[in-house]
């Protein structure tokens, strides 16, 4: 519902993304994380047609978003909740939006009421916090009925409540069909929201896949009261292995098909006994992020 290809742009001399290559399926909600600089702001505006690519092309529902012929009915977008007039009240900022779209004006309330901003829809936005611009942004970005959500850092300024809310909305509007593609540096809210995950650094892609394949550790946790005898044991096996301050040892099972069977066998031939033989627990995200961006250089906002 969403595809990336190849997106590149560069400003001046300056490369800001690197043949970006991407998709993100109906039912789906894909999270796009990086580092300030990485390359995120200017791939999402690439794919809502704020910035032409220097090269490649991205679509979305099959087409570029400048030939959709209505895109808020096809794809809701929020990516600046401050860029709304302050002097208008947020009634009136939907009613506006409906009317461009040529969409019936009862949708607002009711959009209203979806985000919980009924009892606030007649104050101006100037007086709202921002995580009620937010609220209104994602009003602003359902109204339409779309088929497909892009939205750049939707839980900033939302309080606990707010992002508990924001992740049912958007699980429900997955569970329905629709495609969801989000930033956001709230990484815990990411893991626990996600089913995709798109990693960007320096202006590429570093990571892209399912977020419990990323996450899910390749390594066993081993532990023996002869432990120089454990490492002369894994070390002859030809593991790649490293020692933990607690005494057990990491190793990775991708090298050497070193599984649990594997290892508990080769214990048992060497003759060292272990005290703690397991799968090593899965990575957090914050973890995986940071293994993933802390190398790459940041290029541009």
């Amino acid at each position: 519902m969403i595809t990336a290809d190849s997106l590149t742009k560069s400003y001046g001399s300056v490369p800001v993304v690197r043949d970006v290559s991407f998709h993100c399926a109906p039912g789906t909600i894909t999270g796009f994380l990086g580092p300030n600089g990485a390359g995120k702001s200017t791939s999402l505006r690439m794919l809502t047609g704020l910035t032409p690519p220097d090269r490649g092309r991205s679509t979305v529902a099959g087409r570029p978003f400048v030939e959709l012929p209505n895109p808020l009915r096809t794809v809701g977008v929020l990516l600046d909740a401050t860029a709304m007039h302050p002097g208008r009240t947020g009634r009136r900022t939907l009613h506006i939006a409906a009317r461009v779209a040529g969409l019936p004006l009862d949708g607002v309330d009711a959009a209203l009421h979806r985000v919980g901003l009924a009892g606030a829809a007649d104050r101006r936005v100037g007086n709202y916090s921002l995580g009620m611009r937010q609220r209104l942004g994602i009003a602003q970005a359902l109204l339409g009925d779309p088929q497909v959500l892009i939205l750049d850092e939707p839980a900033n300024g939302l309080d606990p409540e707010g992002i508990a809310w924001m992740r049912r909305l958007l699980r429900e509007f997955a569970d329905r069909g629709g495609t969801v593609l989000l930033s956001s540096h709230l990484l815990s809210e990411v893991q626990a929201t996600v089913d995709h995950l798109i990693v960007i650094a320096g202006g590429t892609v570093v990571a892209n896949g399912p977020l419990q394949d990323l996450l899910a550790s390749d390594g066993a946790i081993v532990r023996s009261p002869e432990r120089e005898a454990l490492l002369a044991m894994l070390t002859a096996a030809g593991a790649s292995f490293s020692t933990n301050p607690d005494g057990s040892v990491t190793v990775d099972s991708s090298v050497g098909g070193l599984d649990l069977d594997r290892l508990g066998r080769l214990a048992l031939d060497a003759r060292v006994p272990l005290s703690e033989l397991r799968r090593a627990d899965s990575a957090g995200l914050e973890e995986l992020f940071f293994s993933l961006t802390s190398s790459n250089q940041e290029i541009a906002a």
